[in-house]
C-alpha cells in the first residue's frame, strides 16, 4: 500500500533537501495513522495545524488508504478560529512555555519580555512532555524527537541556534509583541516581580548602588532584587531591537 504526502511551507524544514516541495511517496503495510506515517517522514505532529486526505479535513487519527493524497499545513496564523477545523489546539491568548535544557539563554530572555516559561537544566524529555501537557504550555526545543513524545499538544522546533535569533523568531510565530511586559518577571525563577521598599533595598546592595538609584523590584522566590543599572540599560536596548516598533520598550 501507499500514499501520497505533500507538506506546505516550514514544515519542509524537517524534510531532507531534496525532498522538499514535492510529494512524497509513502509506502506502508495494514493500517496506519496519519500521525504516524506524518513522523515517520520527520514532521513532527505539534508542528501541524491542518491535514486533508483527499481535499478533506481529517484528524490525527485518520487510518490512511491506498493511494490517498495526504496535504499536511503548518500554523496559519490569519485564519479566524473555527475557519478549518484545525488538528492543532487554538491559539492561546497569552502563551505560556517550557524550554528544553539547551534554551536556558532563550528561556531567560523570554523571562526579560514577560513571559511565563518553565526551565529547568536537568528536566527530562518525560518531565518536560508532561509540564507542557498538564500546565498548557508550549513546549520549545531543538529536539525533533521530543515533540514526537505523544503528551505534547503545543510545540515548536526553534530554527536558529544563536539566543538573540531564537528570541527573535519566537516573537514572530507567537505574534508576541503586543503582548510583552518587560522588566517584570525574575529571569532566575520565572516569579513576577514586586516591588521592594527602598530602605530595606538599598541595605542590600553596594553602597554605589544604593546611592543612585531610589527603586528596586524584588523577586518573592529568590529574593534577588533588581534595579536599572548598566545591565538593565544592556538589556532594553535587546527589548528595544527585537520588539522594534510594535510597542515601547518598557
Amino acid at each position: 500500500m501507499h500514499a501520497y504526502f505533500r507538506f506546505y511551507g516550514e514544515l519542509n524544514d524537517f524534510l531532507a533537501r531534496p525532498l522538499r516541495q514535492r510529494t512524497l511517496v509513502c509506502r506502508f503495510g495494514g493500517r496506519a495513522a496519519v500521525k504516524d506515517l506524518m513522523e515517520a517522514q520527520g514532521v513532527p505532529h505539534p508542528e501541524v495545524d491542518l491535514l486533508l486526505a483527499n481535499g478533506e479535513p481529517v484528524s490525527f487519527t485518520y487510518l490512511v488508504g491506498d493511494g490517498d493524497r495526504i496535504a499536511v499545513y503548518p500554523a496559519f496564523r490569519t485564519l479566524p478560529p473555527g475557519a478549518v477545523a484545525r488538528v492543532g489546539p487554538p491559539p492561546s491568548p497569552v502563551p505560556r512555555f517550557v524550554a528544553d535544557g539547551h534554551l536556558g539563554r532563550l528561556a531567560a530572555y523570554l523571562r526579560l519580555l514577560g513571559f511565563d516559561t518553565g526551565w529547568r537544566n536537568d528536566a527530562t524529555d518525560h518531565a518536560l512532555a508532561e509540564t507542557s501537557a498538564r500546565d498548557d504550555r508550549t513546549l520549545l526545543t531543538r529536539d525533533v524527537g521530543l515533540l514526537k513524545h505523544g503528551q505534547v499538544r503545543r510545540g515548536y522546533f526553534v530554527r536558529q541556534t544563536l539566543p538573540g535569533r531564537q528570541l527573535r523568531e519566537v516573537v514572530q510565530r507567537y505574534d508576541l509583541g503586543l503582548l510583552a511586559r518587560p522588566f517584570t518577571r525574575c529571569l532566575r525563577c520565572n516569579e513576577r516581580l514586586a516591588p521592594a521598599v527602598a530602605t530595606e533595598a538599598a541595605a542590600l546592595v553596594p553602597a554605589r548602588v544604593a546611592e543612585r538609584h531610589r527603586t528596586f523590584w524584588r523577586c518573592p522566590s529568590c529574593r534577588r532584587l533588581y534595579w536599572e543599572g548598566t545591565h538593565h540599560a544592556r538589556m532594553r536596548a535587546l527589548v528595544h531591537e527585537v520588539l522594534g516598533e510594535v510597542r515601547p520598550a518598557v
